[in-house]
């Protein structure tokens, strides 16, 4: 059985192309997935903006304005963006009490275009302490760009 070149050159010219066509989806979803780690950094820089002028609704801009918002903290679970709001300001009645707000040690997993989570730490910087913990928050992507769906943190 002989081969055809004709038949190996055009193998070769499709693997090629489909290699090429692969390597720049890959590049493209490369490209994707930064930008939205990118916008998700910017919407949490413009929280913690907020948090430390001591502007609490200015720190909620980042989460969904939305009784589907969940929000999760010690044993507690509240429901809803008005009722998340109220419990920060309960929480933290004061710029003094909110103190000056970092986020750190961010992984950000992008699940879709429309969808990514991430998993840090925060801590408040405070006259008399500092407490820190841990956070899991959930971003979906929505006309007004990224927003905050959950919030886990402790």
């Amino acid at each position: 059985m002989g081969t055809d070149m004709g038949s190996v050159k055009t193998v070769v010219l499709i693997l090629f192309f489909f290699l090429m066509s692969t390597a720049f989806a890959s590049a493209q979803s490369t490209k994707e997935i930064d930008r939205i780690k990118t916008d998700i950094i910017e919407v949490m820089t413009r929280q913690t903006d907020a948090w430390n002028r001591g502007d609490l609704e200015g720190f909620m801009i980042g989460y969904l304005r939305s009784d589907e918002l969940i929000f999760v903290s010690g044993d507690t679970v509240t429901r809803g963006w008005q009722a998340a709001l109220e419990r920060y300001k309960k929480s933290y009645p004061s710029k003094e009490q909110m103190g000056m707000l970092s986020f750190a040690d961010l992984e950000i997993t992008v699940v879709s275009k429309n969808a990514a989570y991430v998993l840090g730490s925060w801590s408040l910087k405070r006259e008399k302490d500092m407490p820190k913990g841990k956070f899991t928050i959930i971003f979906r992507k929505f006309k007004e760009g990224w927003l905050v769906v959950y919030d886990h943190s402790s």
